[in-house]
This record gives C-alpha cells, sequence and structure tokens, in this order.
C-alpha cells in the first residue's frame, strides 16, 4: 500500500513537472512574440513619422 501512494505521488510530480514546463514555454514564447511585435510597431510607427507621412496622390481621400 505504501509504494502504491509513494507511486502515485511520484506520477503525480512528473505530471506536474511536464505541464510546467509546456506552461512556461508557452508563456515565454507568446511574451517573446509580444515584444518582437511590439518592437516592429514602434518602428513602423517612428518610419512613418520621419518620413512626415506623406500622402499618395493616388489614394482616395476618404475623409
Amino acid at each position: 500500500m505504501f509504494w502504491k501512494i509513494v507511486g502515485a505521488l511520484v506520477v503525480a510530480w512528473v505530471a506536474f513537472m511536464v505541464l510546467g514546463a509546456v506552461i512556461g514555454f508557452v508563456f515565454k514564447a507568446v511574451l517573446w512574440i509580444a515584444i518582437i511585435g511590439g518592437i516592429a510597431f514602434l518602428g513602423a510607427a517612428g518610419y512613418k513619422a520621419i518620413t512626415g507621412g506623406k500622402k499618395d496622390p493616388r489614394r482616395i481621400n476618404r475623409y
């Protein structure tokens, strides 16, 4: 009976470790995607601000 309890605890511990590793990896991946996306957004906004937002004469002005 003792070994069944110990075995169940070991299996539960391994399951939690694997689950924690997967969730940690997903969290880090999403964090890095957000950081890269933010840098790309700031770069695009900065480029648009530096170029002065020149309007394309072929573009239809809807406002």
